[in-house]
């Protein structure tokens, strides 16, 4: 059940929030009641400071996670054969996720957060391990399925904390902080990794990371367990798990899973799995994403649209940059990585931004605004493919982008929480995170299968190409990513200007 039901065929009538509700016969939720601190008290008031330090410490792991991980890849692939698989690294990691997103969804609104966020944590290290013992790319994805899994569990635990534990003046900068945390693994992640990569071996970059897991796990289920533990309602009766929930959300899993493969085969063989995910696919869309989502109904459905338009096509863009300046440019998996530095500091500015009090009136036009950045940024970078264009460019435009998918994502999140009932913020938050996880699979199936069709698997076939671009030149696979990539984040430009009920 969603928060928002479609009045018409293009809008959905806003649901009150309890925290806001004008009506004075309505009671705030029980756990409102007990976290709420002083009217003027801020994230790092004495209210909240433990539990605002002990989240962000688990984002800021796996903001360390992204950004090494992401600059090891090009060599990871190269030395276990797996160029041609290259997709696969990145997408098993949201297939897998969508499936945790709707059972941590339904977890945390029955039993609350704490327990589907531990369970995240140590399986988000135990896939790190499986990926950097693995002998072989297919071991390798599977350990990235497992960090997805993980990963899933944990960002939905963690918006049902948000929800819970924060009122709603000052959620906005709880995800402005969460953007801030960024920036450190943004700038010292690519420059650790590639350093690492180059003289101990990329196998060292997923064994290392889990050391990072002690203090979030010490520092932050405490604050949960004092301030957000247990359901919304605590006197009223456990609502069994919605297992047809469960069933679709297998499906969807299932089903982009296939996808992705029948994209990476490229063959007539591969109509049948192609055939058999849209079946899946279908379906499971229609029942976990909100009612008016595909069309952008106003309110919630587009939010939740846009917010998979605007990750799907960046983070498919951002997959294949480092692949791109490695193998294109010759720079050292450490340099590629830091031209993505700093895109961390300038994401967590944009999400700074939309946290000022005074542009909240201006929400929907910040994010027009940038989606606009985001596909001008993506429409840029393969610019570097013509050896006269410097490589910094891709820092600039990667800065740009950033910036704008800061306001974007940040502003995303809250609106969802602002739309959503309290005992509906577990489901409503996995949505907007499939819609996230799954654009994110479908747009780098669509990116990979390109990217093959036009030779790039090729690239990794002679022995040192992903080091020397020359041997493995195929700069059409890479434009065949980028661009249609800028197309998908134009159409989110529109979709932004529909998230407001008129």
């Amino acid at each position: 059940m969603t928060a928002l039901e479609p009045r018409d065929a293009d809008v959905a009538p806003p649901v009150q929030h309890p925290i806001s509700d004008p009506m004075p016969d309505r009671m705030p939720d029980r756990i409102s009641d007990v976290t709420v601190g002083d009217p003027g008290e801020g994230i790092l008031g004495r209210t909240y400071r433990a539990l605002s330090i002990g989240i962000v410490s688990v984002v800021l792991l796996i903001a360390f996670e992204a950004t090494a991980v992401g600059t090891a890849m090009p060599v990871a692939a190269r030395e276990l054969n797996g160029i041609p698989l290259y997709a696969f690294a990145f997408s098993a990691y949201f297939t897998t996720s969508l499936f945790a997103m709707v059972l941590s969804g339904q977890w945390a609104d029955r039993r609350g957060p704490l327990g589907p966020l531990a369970t995240g944590i140590s399986a988000f290290a135990v896939g790190l391990l499986l990926s950097g013992a693995a002998s072989s790319m297919w071991i390798f994805i599977a350990g990235r399925a497992v960090q997805g899994l993980g990963g899933g569990l944990v960002i939905v635990a963690l918006y049902v904390v948000i929800g819970r534990a924060y009122p709603e003046r000052i959620r906005p900068a709880i995800m402005a902080a969460f953007a801030a945390s960024w920036v450190i693994p943004s700038v010292v992640g690519p420059l650790a990794s590639g350093t690492v990569t180059e003289h101990l071996g990329w196998r060292w970059v997923f064994v290392g990371i889990p050391v990072l897991i002690v203090f979030p796990l010490a520092l932050a289920l405490p604050a949960i367990r004092r301030m957000a533990a247990g359901p919304a309602d605590p006197d009223a009766p456990v609502a069994p798990y919605d297992r047809r929930r469960i069933r679709l959300a297998l499906g969807i899993s299932v089903g982009a899973a296939l996808l992705q493969y029948a994209g990476q085969e490229l063959n007539w063989f591969a109509l049948l799995p192609a055939a058999v995910g849209v079946a899946l696919l279908v379906p499971a869309v229609r029942g976990l994403l909100p009612a008016g989502t595909v069309r952008a109904a106003r309110g919630l459905p587009a939010v939740v649209l846009l917010r998979g338009i605007s990750a799907g096509s960046f983070i498919a863009a951002e997959s294949f940059v480092p692949l791109m300046l490695v193998t294109q440019r010759g720079l050292t998996p450490t340099m590629a990585g830091l031209s993505l530095a700093v895109g961390g500091a300038t994401w967590a500015l944009g999400s700074y931004v939309q946290s000022r009090p005074r542009l909240e009136v201006h929400r929907e036009k910040l994010m027009v605004t940038g989606m606009v950045l985001v596909a001008a940024s993506i429409a840029v970078a393969p610019s570097v493919l013509i050896e006269a264009v410097p490589v910094w460019i891709v820092a600039v435009a990667w800065a740009f982008g950033c910036f704008g998918m800061g306001m974007v994502i940040a502003s995303t999140s809250v609106l969802l929480l602002k739309l959503s009932a309290p005992a509906e913020a577990g489901s409503n938050s996995a949505a907007l995170q499939i819609s996230d996880g799954l654009s994110n699979v479908l747009l780098l199936a669509a990116g990979g299968a390109a990217f093959a069709a036009l030779g790039g698997g090729a690239m990794g076939a002679a022995h040192g190409a992903v080091e020397a671009g020359a041997s493995g030149s195929h700069p059409g696979a890479f434009a065949a990513v980028f661009l249609p990539m800028a197309g998908v984040a134009l159409v989110g430009a529109w979709v932004a200007a529909r998230v407001r009920v008129r």
